[in-house]
């Protein structure tokens, strides 16, 4: 994929009247008051299981997209620098940033390169929901994320789980009866996107020498569906949300939904 097309895609994104709902006062004091709502309940047990004090450590977070890991981890008393490759997604989050006074920086890069970090820096790098699928070269990600981590410095990744990809919804009937829409194993090109397995995302963090620690794979909890977070909750009746958390009614329920691996160089 061209860099420069996912940039201007992402700085058009960024603008939208759909986007500027991830940036509302309401959601970022959320973020404040409790910055454990900006993480999965599960992804954030093994944050805090790898990260007692947040007070001056140094957090990366690459593709750092919405920024509310990075609100969270800075609400925490972290030092944080926060990594996009859309210009347009950098500016609108130190916007917030500025209005709150706080110190977070801020830069336009490649995850894939992570170019302008320096090595050795970081005791702790999270990448967040939706960074695989841009990414076309894993390895390279993963060798530039352990290259920035101290030594002993952790890493964790939380994402749509790669199982769930196959699978979609039949339009035609219904019962909400799901089809296969591709084999698991046909990775890389899919649309805009790419699409990893497990064992690709599992390789490349091995391959870039960090040691894995722990995987999880979660199913849907509720507050946590991808349509619900995604913006479809307000399009739905309280039966009809209820419904996607039950695999009898909602057969995707019935897939794991997230995955988070931690890992330490």
């Amino acid at each position: 994929m061209n860099k420069n097309i996912i940039a201007r895609q992402w700085d058009k994104i960024s603008d939208s009247d759909w986007y500027k709902g991830y940036r509302t006062k309401d959601v970022i004091d959320k973020i404040f008051e409790n910055p454990s709502s900006a993480f999965h309940s599960t992804t954030w047990d093994m944050i805090i299981k790898n990260i007692e004090d947040f007070e001056g450590k140094e957090i990366c977070v690459p593709s750092s997209g919405d920024n509310h890991a990075v609100f969270a981890f800075s609400a925490l008393g972290a030092n944080v620098t926060s990594c996009d490759i859309s210009k347009r997604q950098i500016e609108n989050a130190e916007i917030i940033a500025n209005e709150r006074a706080l110190d977070i920086k801020f830069i336009c890069e490649d995850t894939m390169t992570l170019e302008k970090l320096p090595d050795d820096m970081y005791d702790f790098v999270y990448t967040s929901n939706g960074v695989h699928i841009w990414i076309d070269d894993l390895k390279s990600m993963y060798k530039n994320i352990h290259r920035i981590l101290k030594k002993d410095g952790k890493y964790l990744m939380y994402d749509i789980h790669p199982f769930g990809r196959p699978f979609n919804y039949d339009d035609t009937s219904n019962n909400k009866s799901i089809i296969i829409q591709k084999p698991y194993d046909k990775t890389g090109p899919h649309g805009n996107n790419y699409h990893w397995r497990v064992g690709d995302i599992v390789n490349a963090i091995i391959s870039s020498g960090l040691s894995i620690m722990q995987l999880e794979e979660m199913f849907a909890e509720y507050g946590t569906y991808w349509f619900e977070s995604s913006g479809g909750r307000e399009n739905l009746s309280k039966e009809e949300l209820d419904s996607l958390y039950h695999w009898e009614t909602n057969p995707l329920a019935a897939l794991p939904q997230w995955i988070s691996i931690s890992a330490m160089k």
